[in-house]
């Protein structure tokens, strides 16, 4: 039985199929040429994964809610959000509609309250 949790998209096995394409392409940015390729080129970059429509698109919006509704995977996202110099906490506040700021004060205020 799996959880939902409102204003999320689970990560299931067929997100999994969906997005390979664009979790293949953020794995190889751990290799500092790829994400070198990447930078000098993005759209050839894609094409060379065979990004579909949407997945392109997410990319090119750099929308952490759109990369994850193309099948993105938090974990290999967060490779395509280090070459914009975004950490996780980035990645957090995009998908709750909050600041920066605002999600590590929420962080915080919940670390508190364990």
């Amino acid at each position: 039985m799996s959880k939902i949790i409102p204003g999320t998209s689970p990560f299931d096995g067929s997100a999994a199929q969906k997005g390979y394409a664009l979790n293949k392409m953020c794995f190889s940015f751990n290799d500092k040429a790829n994400r070198d390729a990447f930078v000098a080129d993005p759209e050839a970059y894609m094409v060379q994964y065979g990004l579909n429509p949407q997945q392109a698109d997410a990319i090119r919006s750099k929308q952490v809610l759109a990369l994850l509704d193309a099948g993105g995977n938090a974990y290999y996202l967060a490779k395509f959000a280090g070459i914009f110099g975004l950490d996780m906490q980035d990645i957090g506040a995009q998908q709750t509609g909050m600041t920066k700021e605002q999600f590590k004060a929420k962080l915080v205020a919940a670390n508190e309250q364990c």
